[in-house]
């Protein structure tokens, strides 16, 4: 499989805008994916009870492609240093509820459509039953799609979404982000995920950076960010970006040129299309609230050393909060 280059800042970016008629050339058709249901009726979630902690993982080989066909027995979950037994594990392509957070932001002004055909090039890899939607965020962060219109799978209606806003004024990206891990409480599918376009610069958030790297990581969300920005860009913050990603089991990616843009996107669709999904119920049952860390190691013969990206660790409510919240 190849690998594209990832977390490598560029050097330059093309401000050149495409016509609209050459995006759409480029992106529709894209590459597509099947599926089949997993029962008869349908049916993808994964159904956990309990304090089951359910993990999507990717791996990786030395050169950074993603490494499918790994059997149950290949892996090891540590919690705290502690290794816990697999209850559960799967390696099938289930549906996603994913959320694209573009940033329409002035300090975007010149990279605005390469940000839209990022946008669009990952939707065109979605699986036929995804849930998805668009934040747009600028000053304020709004949900793209109309109000009675939580998700779609329709590429119109996401097309509708990302370009009906002009790049213009200071940045909220923390609120974006915000916004779009609330949104996501809304999606029936068990694998939710983020996918961040922006410099990684904000100036306008009444969260903080310490408050959305809390939440981010409470929510068991995986976020990928594509940071793309120009030479000249005072704004752009790509520690951000990755800080992001890192904890939250996601990628960061770098596009050093418009035409890195749409095979970055096909990347991004391919990883979260193979992950594996792994569940287990924690030896330590103290409900303490503390924040565990969680590691995933993967080996098996003939192959070299790989490379596990899952979330890094998680909170367990304590039993006062959990009635407080009933």
């Amino acid at each position: 499989m190849t690998s594209y280059m990832i977390g490598i800042e560029r050097t330059k970016f093309s401000a050149l805008l495409w016509p609209t008629a050459l995006i759409l050339a480029l992106l529709f058709p894209m590459i597509g994916y099947s599926q089949v249901p997993s029962d008869a009726t349908g049916g993808y979630t994964l159904k956990m009870d309990g304090d089951m902690v359910i993990l999507n993982a990717t791996v990786v080989d030395s050169y950074d492609s993603v490494v499918a066909g790994l059997n149950e027995g290949d892996f090891q979950i540590y919690e705290d240093g502690v290794r816990q037994q697999i209850e559960h594990f799967s390696s099938e392509d289930i549906p996603v509820t994913v959320g694209i957070l573009v940033d329409n932001s002035g300090s975007m002004r010149s990279t605005h459509t390469d940000s839209i055909v990022a946008a669009l090039a990952f939707a065109s890899t979605s699986n036929p039953h995804d849930q998805m939607f668009v934040v747009n965020f600028g000053e304020h962060a709004s949900l793209g799609l109309p109000a009675d219109t939580p998700f779609t799978d329709r590429r119109d209606q996401l097309q509708l979404a990302l370009s009906e806003i002009t790049a213009d004024g200071q940045t909220a990206l923390f609120d974006g982000v915000a916004v779009g891990l609330d949104h996501l409480k809304q999606g029936d599918r068990e694998k939710k995920v983020l996918i961040l376009i922006s410099d990684g610069g904000d100036n306008a958030s009444q969260h903080s950076f310490a408050e959305l790297l809390d939440l981010a990581k409470r929510s068991g969300v995986m976020i990928y960010t594509i940071g793309i920005f120009n030479e000249m860009d005072g704004d752009r913050n790509p520690g951000v970006l990755r800080r992001l990603a890192m904890e939250t089991g996601g990628e960061a990616f770098f596009p050093r040129s418009s035409n890195d843009i749409l095979p970055i996107c096909e990347n991004v669709a391919r990883r979260i299309r193979g992950q594996y999904a792994l569940s287990y119920v924690p030896t330590s049952a103290k409900r303490d609230e503390r924040y565990r860390v969680i590691q995933v190691k993967a080996s098996s013969p003939g192959l070299d050393i790989l490379s596990v990206r899952t979330r890094a660790g998680y909170s367990m409510p304590s039993e006062s909060t959990m009635t407080a919240a009933r």
